[in-house]
């Protein structure tokens, strides 16, 4: 079940990150890489801060900075 809770929460993390970003998302399989990627960059960028977060919202939270984030990286290089 943990699998499928993952990709639950990076594909709305992805998706919601597309919104955020205006129309950068990447359709629904690709938002879920976008949001599982962004979940381990949002992760790494919290320990950077001293943040921590828990449960089911802290992980959507975390991945969805990460996402955020690793999507205007995106923008940036291909400008």
């Amino acid at each position: 079940m943990g699998i499928i809770l993952y990709l639950v929460i990076g594909g709305l993390a992805g998706w919601l990150a597309g919104l955020i970003m205006k129309g950068r998302g990447f359709g629904l399989f690709g938002n879920i890489i976008v949001g599982i990627i962004g979940g381990l960059l949002g992760g790494f960028l919290f320990g950077l801060l001293g943040l921590t977060s828990a449960g089911l919202i802290g992980s959507l939270v975390t991945a969805l900075v990460g996402a955020v984030v690793l999507l205007f990286i995106v923008g940036l290089i291909k400008k």
